[in-house]
């Protein structure tokens, strides 16, 4: 109960110690990679390149990338778990999945070591923002194929008690939380504000009424801003700690200690460069590029150099916390993702429910704002020349239920248009029009 680290060991290592943990780990993991995953081995040998080549850390620039799309096509040309896998199924016991542009959804497979050794850092995580086995934790992330489901098994094992609630209506989780007084919960900060000033119209002050005292959050960068960080602080009187989760490795990866500078990596499972994403050569500490990530112990399928699409910089200077691990610091995305009540949203997966709507020309604009601090989109598309006026709305209702089915989440307004009324482009098309306020 007293102690400051989960894995002080881990947690406190001196860096040049800590490097070369790594560069053995690393040594042993693309030979296992090599060995066996039928995709690593061709993709190291068409690029010239051998586990034996890598001496030091700086040697993974000599090897190749993976982005989604390679992780997708991989998984269409070996299915079920694709050939960047390096394990037989009958070794898997989980997976989690995502949307993809294909129609294909990614998944990220674990064997039993991957799974346990992934909610041990769960558990580094919640201890790190204070969580003790006294506390109460209100789990309000979504359960279905989401990766950061489980991670309610890492405060489990860390000893506290555990409401696992999910995704349920506002009423719902306050409901919950006014009958078991939890002290933490997860969720994302748009939602943490949107749920406080709910509380607020139900009469609950969320700062008086309720016991929660640290709010984590996770799936956009508002955790991160000081400025949206303080309010829902003030209005929870509860501290906000952000947290960092990529679907394709592990549920959350990186978190804030209790000086808020930064996002602990867990550098002991994963190894991260940032580069200039034009020239994808190393920037320098401090400076910002793309967040490339490369596992070091995950078993079921290595991510080895994956693109993570995510601009940020790292600080790998020891935190006044003890803390010796690389900070992460993400500013926003290289594509036009954009997160509704935490789930990604890309345009792209947009475009494929669109197009496959025979009534639809296939042209759409995406509108995204902000309402009661959550944000909203809403979708225009031409319908054909033959529907008629009173088949609108249930052309709406079918788009709009596509769209939730493949995406988790649905857009405020569908606007049926005429043929022709949305604008083309000779060149690229302006199918984002973003009016939310922008962060200063």
């Amino acid at each position: 109960m007293s102690k400051k680290y989960w894995n002080e060991k881990i947690e406190t290592m001196p860096r040049a110690e800590l490097e070369a943990y790594q560069l053995e780990a690393l040594k042993e993991y693309l030979v296992f990679a090599y060995n066996n995953s039928p995709y690593y081995h061709k993709s190291f040998d068409e690029h010239g390149v051998s586990p034996d080549d890598l001496k030091e850390l700086s040697d993974l620039q000599k090897f190749p990338f993976i982005n989604k799309k390679i992780e997708r096509d991989r998984q269409i040309a070996a299915p079920f778990l694709g050939d960047l896998a390096c394990v037989p199924e009958s070794d898997v016991v989980y997976i989690s999945a995502s949307s993809g542009s294909t129609g294909v959804p990614t998944i990220s497979p674990f064997t039993l070591k991957d799974f346990d050794e992934w909610q041990d850092v769960e558990a580094r995580l919640y201890w790190m923002v204070g969580m003790r086995p006294k506390d109460r934790y209100l789990h309000a992330l979504n359960f279905t194929l989401f990766v950061g489901g489980p991670d309610v098994i890492g405060a489990q094992n860390l000893g506290a008690l555990c409401i696992w609630a999910g995704t349920v209506p506002s009423e719902k989780l306050l409901f919950i939380m006014k009958e078991f007084q939890p002290t933490i919960t997860w969720t994302t900060p748009s939602y943490a504000w949107h749920l406080g000033e709910s509380a607020k119209t139900q009469g609950i002050d969320p700062a008086k009424d309720l016991s929660i005292r640290k709010i984590i959050v996770a799936g956009e960068t508002g955790g991160s801003i000081s400025a949206t960080r303080k309010e829902i602080e003030k209005l929870w009187n509860a501290e906000l700690f952000d947290f960092y989760g990529i679907s394709d490795i592990y549920g959350a990866c990186a978190g804030m200690c209790e000086y808020k500078d930064g996002l602990h990596l867990a550098e002991d499972h994963i190894l991260v460069e940032v580069l200039n994403p034009n020239t994808l050569l190393p920037v320098k500490d401090g400076e910002q590029g793309e967040i490339v990530f490369t596992t070091l112990k995950k078993r079921a399928r290595p991510m080895i150099r994956f693109r993570s699409g995510d601009i940020g910089f790292v600080n790998r200077e020891k935190c006044k916390c003890g803390r010796t691990h690389t900070r992460i610091y993400i500013t926003g995305r290289i594509d036009d993702m954009f997160i509704v009540s935490g789930v990604n949203v890309f345009p792209s997966d947009i475009e494929y429910v669109v197009r496959t709507i025979e009534e639809l020309s296939g042209e759409y604009r995406i509108i995204i704002d902000e309402e009661e601090h959550l944000t909203k989109f809403d979708i225009e598309v031409e319908k054909e020349d033959n529907i008629l006026l009173t088949q609108e709305l249930a052309l709406s209702d079918k788009l709009s239920k596509k769209i939730k089915e493949r995406l988790g989440v649905k857009p405020r307004h569908i606007k049926i248009l005429q043929k022709g009324d949305i604008p083309r482009a000779t060149h690229k098309a302006k199918r984002i029009i973003d009016q939310r306020k922008k962060s200063e």
